[in-house]
C-alpha cells in the first residue's frame, strides 16, 4: 500500500491549489512533502538534484524564467536553495492564467519571511506538513470523529485500535515519520535518531550558514526534550542545560539555536489562548515548546519504549507532544488551529482547538486511568465555568483524550473521553 496516498494533507493542498497560484509546502526534513507534491503535481524540478544542482543555481541566478517552464502545477523541490525564485513565481502567476500554477516545497525558512509573506500576498499560500498522525498511519480506527464533536454528535461505542499503554509507547517512540510508518518492528525505532543526528551534524547549521557546536546542539534539544509542554523560556532552558550537562552556553547562543531548530522545522512551539473570563486572572501568553515529533524527544533523551514504561511522568509528557501533532493534523484538516490556556492560579487546558466562525473545543491530555481522567475533566469544567459566554461561545465540546482506554464515551457530566487510538479528523 502507498502510505502517501491516505495523507490528509492530500485534500488540503488540492483545496489549496484550486484558489491560489502557487502553493509552498513547509515542515521537517522526511515527513513527506516531495512525495506527497510529485503526485500532484504535472513537472518537477529537483533544486538539489547533485547532477544538475550547480547549473540550476547559475540558471536561477540569470534566467529564473526558464527554470519554471513545464506542465502546472509544476514542483519546485526546496526551492530555498535558490530565493530568486520566489519573484520568478510570484511574476509568473501574476501573468498566468488559473490557479494552480506552482508548488514550492522546502525544509527551511528563509531568513526574509516576513518579507516574502507580505510580497506574496493573494499570490502564495503557505501550508505547514507534518509527521503523519496514528490515523495516518493505520494506528487509529477513526470511529470518533473531532468533526462530528463539533457538531455536538455522541461518540459513545468509538473502540480504539490500540488498548496496550506499551504499544503507545512504541507508536510515540517510532514517530510519523513515513518511511517507519506502520511498521511494528523495533528497527523502525531507529528513524528518530537518524533525523536526530542529521540535524546535530549538519541540517541546523546548513539552514542559516552559521556553524553550530554539535555538543550543544545536543545538550539543547535534550533540555529542551525535558522543558517541553512547559512554557520555559530561554533562561530557563539555559540553566538546564548548564545544570545537567558539563559546559556554560550563553543565552544569546540558545536564542541563536533555538531559532535556527524552528527555521528547520524540528520544534514548534504552539501560542496561548486568551479567551474572555468572568475573573480577572492574569493569562499567561508565554508559547508551550514542543517538538514536531515525539520521536524526537525521545531520540534527544536516549529513550525507548522500555524505558518510559519505566518513568510514567515522562511517558506522560511525551505522550502529550504525540497527541499535539495529531490534534494539530486534525485540526488543519478542519481549516482550524490549537493553542494552550494557563492562568496565573495554574489553570491550564493542554489544547483549544479553534475552527473558523468562532467555535472551539477544549482539550485535556492524559495517559488513562479513573485518577487522571476525573483530573481532566475537573479543570476542562473548571475553566469552563470562568469563560464569559455573553461575550464568546460556549464550547463546542469538552474532552479528556488519553493514551488508552476500552472505548470512547460522553461522562454524565458531558466531559468526552476518547483513546487517541480512535480518534480522526
Amino acid at each position: 500500500m502507498n502510505i502517501y496516498k491516505t495523507r490528509i494533507f492530500d485534500a488540503i493542498l488540492r483545496e489549496e491549489l484550486s484558489v491560489t497560484g502557487a502553493v509552498l509546502i513547509e515542515g521537517a526534513k522526511w515527513c513527506g512533502k516531495t512525495t506527497t507534491a510529485e503526485q500532484t503535481a504535472k513537472s518537477v524540478l529537483y533544486l538539489d538534484d547533485p547532477d544538475h544542482s550547480e547549473a540550476y543555481l547559475i540558471q536561477a541566478r540569470t534566467a529564473p524564467g526558464k527554470l519554471l517552464e513545464g506542465a502546472s502545477p509544476r514542483l519546485l523541490d526546496e526551492w530555498q536553495r535558490a530565493p530568486t525564485l520566489w519573484d520568478a513565481v510570484r511574476y509568473a502567476v501574476d501573468h498566468a492564467d488559473g490557479p494552480g500554477q506552482f508548488i514550492l516545497t522546502g525544509s527551511s525558512v528563509p531568513p526574509n519571511t516576513d518579507e516574502m509573506k507580505h510580497s506574496g500576498a493573494g499570490r502564495f499560500s503557505w501550508l505547514r506538513m507534518r509527521t503523519m498522525t496514528l490515523w495516518e498511519s493505520g494506528d487509529s480506527s477513526g470511529e470518533v470523529s473531532l468533526s462530528s464533536l463539533f457538531d455536538g454528535q455522541d461518540p459513545a461505542g468509538g473502540e480504539p485500535a490500540v488498548r496496550d499503554l506499551e504499544e503507545i509507547a512504541f507508536l510515540l517512540c517510532r514517530g510519523g515519520w513515513p518511511y517507519v510508518s506502520g511498521m511494528k518492528s523495533r528497527a523502525a525505532l531507529r528513524r528518530s535518531f537518524s533525523y536526530l543526528d542529521a540535524t546535530v551534524k549538519s541540517d541546523v547549521s546548513r539552514c542559516d550558514g552559521v556553524q553550530k557546536d554539535e555538543g550543544r546542539v545536543r545538550r539543547l534539544l535534550r533540555s529542551y526534550a525535558r522543558l517541553q509542554g512547559t512554557q520555559a523560556s530561554a533562561s530557563v532552558i539555559r540553566a538546564d542545560m548548564c545544570a545537567n550537562e558539563a559546559g556554560g552556553i550563553g543565552e544569546d547562543t540558545v536564542y541563536s539555536y533555538l531559532n535556527a531548530l524552528r527555521r528547520i522545522f524540528v520544534v514548534e512551539d504552539m501560542p496561548a489562548w486568551c479567551p474572555d473570563l468572568r475573573s480577572k486572572s492574569a493569562v499567561r501568553t508565554s508559547d508551550t515548546r514542543y517538538f514536531t515529533d515525539p520521536s524526537i524527544a525521545t531520540a534527544a533523551l536516549d529513550v525507548g519504549p522500555g524505558e518510559l514504561m519505566g518513568d510514567i511522568k515522562t511517558f506522560g509528557l511525551l505522550f502529550e507532544t504525540m497527541a499535539i501533532r495529531d490534534l494539530r493534523v486534525y485540526a488543519d484538516a478542519l481549516s482550524g488551529s490549537v493553542s494552550h490556556f494557563l492562568d496565573a492560579n495554574g489553570l491550564e487546558c493542554d489544547a483549544v482547538i479553534h475552527l473558523h466562525g468562532g467555535r472551539y473545543g477544549l482539550v485535556e491530555i492524559k495517559l488513562g486511568g479513573k485518577e487522571l481522567v476525573e483530573k481532566g475533566a475537573s479543570s476542562l469544567k473548571k475553566l469552563s465555568s470562568k469563560l464569559d459566554t455573553s461575550k464568546m461561545r460556549k464550547p463546542s465540546f469538552l474532552m479528556v483524550l488519553t493514551a488508552v482506554g476500552d472505548v470512547a464515551y460522553r461522562r454524565e457530566d458531558g466531559v468526552v473521553v476518547c483513546p487517541i487510538s480512535a480518534l480522526k479528523p
